[in-house]
């Protein structure tokens, strides 16, 4: 398993209050710049490279007729 090391450069000290004021920085992003982030996160999360995720297995899932004559 890898170690891994925060970098003590990346972030600056900041009060709580401060810190949990995401939401004000988010909503001044357009919404693909939202999306961009979100691929990011989704990314680290899931241990993908970025913009590539992995395909979905199609075996698990089923698609059945909702029509009336089905």
């Amino acid at each position: 398993m890898a170690t891994y090391r925060l970098d003590r450069t990346s972030f600056k000290a900041q009060t709580v209050s401060e810190a949990a004021d995401h939401a004000s920085y988010y909503k001044k992003l357009s919404w693909v710049e939202r999306l961009k982030i979100a691929a990011y996160l989704n990314s680290v999360a899931f241990d993908y490279a970025e913009g590539h995720p992995p395909k979905i297995d199609k075996t698990k899932f089923r698609a059945h007729s909702r029509s009336a004559n089905g």
